[in-house]
């Protein structure tokens, strides 16, 4: 299992370096200018020559290139352009407030989603079974932003029951889990009714309804595993997402997380900031991939064997 989890980590190495290279080319095609960005409407020539020189945007594309693999490499996000602090440090700062947030949303999601599913796939062809079918459709098609404002008129505004926005104890959290949450409970309740549908015809649980169980009682002690092993792959995606991604959750509810950091950044054109939340997000995105396969390995021990086999 060592072996190939080292062959997994090397593997992942290319993939960063291609999705850092990519974002420095496109933030230097990228219209505007950072430096005018920090002067602000009042500025002279020398005074933005003078900081384009202070910050290495007067280098040629290469040597500013080279500077940043060397950096990379070297583990030195940069300091941010507009407030002059150490990348390395606001994403410490933001990362644990991102996660929190991404774990509440999987709390609420995986568990909800997988009940549904199941429930869905027991009744199949009932009322409870279409009417689940229909909200999960709605939860899946429905957008995130839609979702988190109507959450914040109905709940937060009309009815007062949660905090609209803003950022503090775990009533600040409940609305924008909820919001995030809510696609990926859709699609895992979609996804395991679909192999739960296909589980249920297998010999090995007719046999186990033959021995006396009861159909529930079959369904969490063999089916629920075999459902689970596919469903990892589009929870560890989701999951994946909620920590680099939740950029319109963040942003809407006031959330101090890596997405809106990110997306101030990117409107400020602070390229050290850029960088190192994209950074983050292929990290994030690597390790993810390489937890699933070790989590496939624990589920199924086909899987454990071919990989001990290499």
């Amino acid at each position: 299992m060592i072996p190939f989890i080292i062959r997994r980590i090397l593997q992942g190495l290319p993939v960063i370096l291609g999705v850092m290279t990519i974002s420095f080319l496109l933030m230097n095609v990228a219209p505007g200018d950072p430096v005018r960005a920090m002067v602000g409407e009042y500025y002279d020539d020398a005074t933005l020559e003078s900081l384009r020189h202070e910050l290495g945007l007067d280098k040629s594309l290469g040597k500013q290139y080279l500077n940043f693999i060397g950096n990379l490499f070297t583990g030195k996000l940069g300091n941010s352009f507009m407030t002059k602090r150490p990348v390395f440090n606001d994403l410490i700062e933001k990362i644990p407030h991102t996660l929190q947030l991404a774990l509440a949303a999987m709390f609420i999601a995986v568990p909800l989603g997988l009940m549904l599913g199941i429930i869905a796939a027991v009744n199949r062809g009932k009322p409870l079974d279409r009417m689940l079918i229909g909200l999960s459709l709605g939860g899946v098609s429905a957008p995130v932003f839609w979702i988190a404002l109507l959450l914040i008129l109905i709940v937060g505004v009309q009815l007062r029951w949660l905090p609209p926005t803003g950022f503090g104890g775990f009533k600040f959290l409940i609305l924008p889990a909820i919001a995030l949450g809510t696609r990926s409970m859709a699609m895992l309740a979609r996804t395991s009714r679909a192999y739960m549908l296909e589980v249920m015809n297998e010999d090995f649980m007719r046999t186990a309804l033959a021995k006396g169980l009861s159909r529930w009682q079959v369904i969490f002690r063999h089916g629920l595993r075999n459902v689970f092993i596919p469903l990892i792959t589009i929870i560890a995606a989701d999951f994946g997402s909620y920590l680099s991604g939740a950029v319109l959750t963040e942003s809407i509810f006031g959330w101090p997380g890596v997405g809106r950091f990110a997306l101030t950044a990117i409107i400020k054109r602070d390229f050290p900031v850029i960088q190192g939340t994209v950074l983050f997000m292929a990290l994030i995105f690597v390790v993810i991939n390489i937890l699933v396969d070790i989590c496939y390995a624990w589920a199924d021990p086909r899987v454990r064997t071919a990989i001990l086999d290499e």
